[in-house]
């Protein structure tokens, strides 16, 4: 089987629907949403321990959800039905709550890093940030499925989260911007 198919030697791609310059901002976007795919990919190499089951699962089902996300982006034709749901973003709240319950209190931003796994995870939050930006700005030009743009939203929220438990398990404490003022109440009033 040949995967290359020359079609796109013009600079142009196919979306589903119509063709476009490959720097369009929907390729843009589901590519760097791919590009999140693969970091999530990485970190999961260092999740491999009976500690961190749990966190491995819940990540390549991630890696499912996303490639749901970027299949979404691509479909400008009316009539095609989507794979990103409000219950994936509910899933991620869930999610994102049982991480932060089961980590310190946190009143600073704290320094991306920590272990290996955790470190790849904020460069994950970074990028899926610059996947919210792209689509933030196509949403600007054209129709898109909404529930894309909150399961990014959520998702960055869930890769701090998971950055954050990943080493508590692993019981390296998170350093905070020292230089940071308390932008976090601990307290529950």
């Amino acid at each position: 089987m040949k995967i290359y198919t020359k079609t796109g030697d013009k600079g142009q791609t196919s979306l589903v629907g119509k063709r476009v310059d490959k720097d369009h901002l929907r390729v843009e976007s589901y590519g760097t949403i791919d590009e999140v795919n693969t970091i999530v990919g990485y970190a999961m190499t260092y999740l491999d321990s009976e500690d961190t089951k749990d966190l491995y699962e819940s990540l390549q089902k991630i890696q499912h959800e996303l490639f749901d996300c970027g299949g979404d982006l691509a479909v400008v034709k009316e009539g095609i039905p989507f794979k990103t749901t409000e219950k994936m973003v509910e899933d991620l709240e869930k999610l994102i709550d049982e991480y932060m319950d089961a980590t310190p209190p946190l009143e600073k931003f704290i320094l991306p890093g920590g272990s290996k796994a955790a470190a790849i995870i904020h460069q994950a939050r970074a990028v899926t940030r610059r996947a919210e930006r792209n689509v933030v700005s196509l949403m600007k030009q054209e129709t898109i499925h909404v529930p894309v743009f909150l399961y990014l939203n959520r998702l960055s929220d869930y890769f701090f989260a998971l950055a954050r438990v990943i080493n508590t398990r692993l019981n390296i404490k998170d350093i905070e911007y020292e230089r940071g003022a308390i932008v976090f109440r601990t307290d529950k009033k």
